[in-house]
């Protein structure tokens, strides 16, 4: 087992790291950008060095820092958490290369699913469904339209790298295609330093479904049941909730079974190991298809361990260090439910417009069924170069309507001031009654944000 971990990370997934190191007696080693010097991860950490200036690119992702800091710190393995360098295989390869065990998949499986169009024609040969599409990069806004007019609008147009929403566009014409053809490739070498993109059918009102997979070193693949993240804005996920209500209608009896046994699939074609989520979509029909897969802890894991009981987090350092899954698919067990909502530090009447700066007041909520991850408190300051993440108020109950009550008490118990945050929106949004009956997709958000309901939402909050 491991002695040393660095934490390549910030904010709640640093926290949630170091937490689950304590717990297996490991000593702990945060980072931290001169911005983050107050952060909590850097208080609980066992040692904390210093790595450059505020914005990412002086920090947390520079991997010839990480790298001095591990070899300062004599750590044996680094975890990346999600975000930053979390999918870099490079930074895997130079983990590696210094006798630092990387804590994620292995840069090979990476590198086979480097990028969504690359991992697309793997779905195919697994025998996965995938949207129509272009099948590999689109290099030329010409190439672009050839494709949209083969397949049919609406298409969406969608960075290789990265994820969290940014380098994507749905285009319904082509003046909206060229237009958002240039913006994404624009939006995902700001991110992600990759300007490829490549297009796709766009699915509408699709259900996107997420499934939970732990691979070991010795070809052990399982699943841990799914997540549906369609409560979203900006392709960004607000709100997770597990079972999906929409795979437990009756006319989907089968579904769940035959998507899980399609995210194994392709683990197992892209000799994945360690912790990873295969994301999906839906349509109303029942019809599915492959996404991406998420070389990753996922922001949304909690939910997963509060309904199977398996920490994810310790898993996988656990199978870095090179142990065997000690649990088989048949051994694992769902019980109740399970809703995340994420606490961001944003105007949800605004756009969603970031809203960085010093907490006054921070009151986190508890009780029976309900956890938070978080790294904030009264007098901190959120800085703004990063994810406008608060934390993860995570409820869980034996039923869905017991979780989302229980969302709902928790919501209201929560308090923050001096900042903007998504808390009256989530507590409208868990009131909402098509919310309530399970009945939503992606574009829940969008219309839920649209005339007259916009206006009662806002009166509320």
């Amino acid at each position: 087992m491991f002695e040393k971990i660095l934490v390549a990370n910030r904010g709640e997934i640093a926290m949630r790291i170091i937490r689950a190191c304590r717990e297996l007696n490991i000593r702990t080693v945060a980072v931290y950008s001169k911005a983050d010097a107050n952060s909590m991860h850097v208080q609980v950490a066992d040692e904390a060095i210093c790595i450059g200036d505020g914005p990412s690119s002086d920090s947390y992702l520079r991997i010839d820092r990480l790298i001095s800091a591990a070899e300062i710190a004599d750590v044996d393995a680094i975890h990346p958490g999600y975000g930053f360098l979390s999918e870099n295989s490079h930074f895997a390869d130079v983990c590696e290369s210094c006798n630092i065990r990387f804590i994620g998949p292995r840069s090979a499986a990476m590198n086979a699913l480097h990028d969504k169009a690359v991992s697309r024609n793997l779905a195919k040969k697994a025998g996965v469904p995938v949207p129509p599409g272009s099948e590999g990069l689109v290099g030329t806004e010409q190439e672009a339209l050839s494709i949209a007019k083969k397949i049919g609008y609406p298409v969406m147009i969608k960075a290789v790298a990265g994820g969290g929403g940014r380098g994507m566009r749905v285009a319904h014409n082509d003046v909206s295609l060229i237009k958002g053809y240039h913006t994404a490739r624009t939006e995902a070498e700001k991110a992600f330093g990759n300007s490829g993109v490549y297009i796709e059918k766009f699915i509408e009102n699709p259900h996107h479904i997420e499934f939970q997979i732990l691979a070991d070193n010795r070809g052990n693949i399982i699943h841990l049941g799914e997540r549906d993240c369609s409560i979203q804005r900006r392709n960004q996920k607000l709100i997770e909730e597990t079972p999906s209500p929409f795979l437990d209608r009756k006319e989907f009896k089968d579904l769940r079974k035959k998507m899980g046994k399609a995210a194994i699939r392709i683990a197992e074609m892209a000799s994945y190991t360690n912790a990873g989520t295969v994301e999906f979509i839906t349509d109303d029909h029942g019809n599915f298809y492959f996404l991406e897969v998420n070389k990753r802890i996922q922001v949304e894991h909690p939910i997963t361990e509060e309904v199977t009981g398996v920490d994810l987090v310790r898993q996988q350092i656990l199978i870095a260090a090179g142990e065997k899954l000690s649990i088989s698919q048949s051994d694992v067990q769902f019980r109740g439910h399970a809703i995340e909502c994420r606490i961001n530090a944003e105007d949800p009447f605004e756009d969603f417009r970031p809203s960085p700066g010093r907490i006054e007041m921070y009151y986190g909520p508890g009780g029976g069924g309900i956890r938070l991850d978080s790294h904030a408190y009264a007098g901190y300051t959120i800085p703004p170069y990063y994810d406008s993440m608060i934390g993860k108020l995570v409820a869980w109950g034996r039923d869905r309507t017991e979780a989302m009550n229980r969302m709902s008490r928790a919501l209201g118990d929560y308090l923050i001031t001096g900042v903007k945050t998504t808390i009256p929106f989530e507590q409208a949004i868990l009131q909402d009654p098509d919310f309530r009956r399970g009945q939503y997709t992606t574009t829940f958000v969008e219309r839920l944000l649209s005339g007259a309901r916009r206006e009662l939402i806002q009166e509320k909050a």
